[in-house]
C-alpha cells in the first residue's frame, strides 16, 4: 500500500497510528488489497475518522 503524503515507515513506528491510518484508508478510499479486520475495527471503532453513511453501515456489520 502507497500513499503520496504519508511516510509510511514513520507511521509503522506506532502501531496504533498505523492500524487507524490502514482502517481509514480502506474504508474510506478502498486501499488495499486485504480484507477489513473486525477485530480492528471494533477496536479503532471510536477513534477512526470515516463517512458517516460508511460507519452507519459497518456498525450494523461488526454488532
Amino acid at each position: 500500500m502507497n500513499h503520496w503524503s504519508v511516510d509510511i515507515k514513520e507511521l509503522k513506528k506506532d502501531k496504533r497510528a498505523f492500524a487507524i491510518w490502514k482502517l481509514e484508508q480502506r474504508i474510506n478510499f478502498g486501499i488495499g488489497p486485504e480484507k477489513i479486520s473486525r477485530r480492528e475495527l471494533k477496536t479503532y471503532w471510536k477513534e477512526i475518522d470515516i463517512d458517516p453513511k460508511k460507519r452507519a453501515f459497518l456498525s450494523l456489520l461488526i454488532q
